[in-house]
């Protein structure tokens, strides 16, 4: 590892300095470097990586002996405004799982049970070693998730949804010129690249797919995106009921349409891609464009398996995500790496999609997505103390003779003891910092009921 040498000082002028003492890591960075180290953090962010760091006074020394460090994971779809309808919309398809639940109770929708999904959903993110995520909100209230879940820790790209041809609820349809205006507005509210919390929110902009989207929408998101240089978060090809939609409303299918309009390339981030054909592959491949992989999400709405395979043999840049609770229903990347890479296992042989690949997509290529390499997803001197420390000594665990397997294949939740994020212990021995987890609980289920009631949604889940 190519790493500052630094030893383990003392804290000056109020930094904290947290040694973390006798682990193995998990680096990440391009040497992909797995062995012994100790990792130093002074001011929440990484000074150095090797064995054998003194610590000198005013150096807090955490001993993670026998535990395995490695960046927090990046989850580069995911939902948390839906966090509250949680086993409620089950065992269905994915338009009646919109029409009958999700966007009912998206439009019914307050700041208060807004703040309250939030919440619920970072703490579980957080208790299972997620970090950061690209979080794809509703079309109100987005300030409320970013400013929860900056303050419950998480960093990442937030968005509001933007939907103005649909057949859902009036609440979700705005004018094209309204939303893309409330969604920059947004941006520059929050995209603070100068300020001290550098890199801890970014906005993107979420046309939700192009079956809820009209022409002008988009547009105006292609224009706005290439002159803000923003991200765009989008659903893609998910079904094929939504390909034939796409067809019939635009006259193509939806990677042909994202061309189209300009918006193909590294800065288009596509969630799903289940139904795309070989072309459409080596399109996103070609263009940079960034697949969101969603396994869970996609067998339990009947969706189908992307075609993650080709997608990595053609060069197409894939990450992971949980999506939503109504729709997976849990938001650990644990569940996500493993079913991953043995779904394509079972289809194209035992060798594909190796846990050391799987472990990279969710770390290094997560924030690579999300532009956010250069300051999270490896274990580097210069970057943020963004990590996660998980302990395999469990029976579930033992032996490991490779640590990538274990935390894909053998690991959960559970084996999570630390998460820190800049540096600060979100996560310490297990429980979350400075959160009451059963408070959180409480105040969620309060919420879902008063969401389900507002929103006319009245089943057995909602009333527990």
């Amino acid at each position: 590892m190519n790493q500052a040498d630094a030893p383990a000082r003392g804290g000056t002028n109020g930094h904290r300095v947290i040694l973390l003492r006798g682990g193995t890591v998990l680096a990440m960075d391009r040497d992909d470097f797995v062995g012994p180290a100790d990792v130093l953090l002074e001011d929440g962010r990484v000074v150095g990586v090797r064995a054998g760091l003194a610590a000198l006074p005013g150096c807090e020394v955490v001993d993670v002996s026998g535990c395995l460090v490695l960046p927090g994971f990046v989850q580069t779809h995911v939902h948390l405004c839906q966090t509250l309808w949680r086993n409620l919309a089950d065992d269905v398809g994915l338009m009646e799982w919109l029409s009958r639940f999700t966007w009912p109770l998206e439009a019914a929708h307050t700041p208060e049970t807004i703040r309250a999904a939030t919440r619920l959903g970072a703490a579980e993110l957080l208790l299972s070693g997620t970090t950061a995520v690209s979080d794809m909100g509703t079309v109100r209230h987005t300030d409320v998730v970013i400013e929860t879940a900056t303050d419950m820790g998480l960093r990442g790209v937030f968005a509001k949804v933007l939907m103005d041809a649909h057949d859902g609820p009036a609440a979700l349809r705005q004018d094209p010129d309204v939303a893309v205006t409330e969604a920059l507005d947004l941006a520059a509210r929050y995209d603070r690249s100068d300020a001290r919390d550098q890199d801890l929110v970014r906005v993107a902009l979420a046309p939700r797919f192009a079956v809820s989207s009209s022409l002008r929408l988009l547009e105006l998101v292609a224009a706005a995106a290439a002159d803000r240089g923003l991200l765009v978060h989008t659903h893609c090809a998910e079904t094929e009921d939504e390909v034939r939609r796409t067809v019939d409303r635009f006259g193509v299918r939806p990677v042909d349409l994202y061309g189209t309009l300009g918006l193909l390339g590294p800065r288009l981030l596509l969630a799903h891609c289940v139904r795309v054909t070989p072309d459409e592959v080596r399109r996103v491949a070609d263009t940079g464009a960034v697949v969101l992989h969603c396994p869970s999400a996609n067998l339990k709405l009947g969706s189908g398996i992307a075609p993650v395979h080709a997608m990595l043999q053609a060069g197409a840049r894939v990450t992971l995500g949980a999506d939503g609770a109504p729709c997976n229903n849990n938001l650990s990347m644990f569940r996500e790496m493993r079913l991953a890479s043995l779904l394509q296992k079972g289809l194209h042989g035992p060798e594909v999609l190796p846990a050391g690949q799987v472990l990279r997509m969710a770390t290094i290529e997560g924030a690579r997505a999300l532009g956010l390499d250069h300051a999270i997803g490896s274990i580097e001197a210069g970057k943020r103390a963004d990590l996660v420390v998980l302990d395999p000594r469990d029976p579930a665990c033992v032996p490991q003779a490779d640590p990538r397997g274990a935390v894909v294949y053998s690991m959960g939740p559970r084996h999570v003891r630390h998460v820190l994020v800049g540096g600060e212990f979100r996560v310490r021995d297990g429980r979350l910092a400075g959160v009451d987890v059963a408070e959180v609980v409480e105040e969620g289920r309060a919420a879902s009921r008063r969401l389900c009631e507002a929103a006319g949604v009245t089943t057995g889940s909602c009333a527990a």
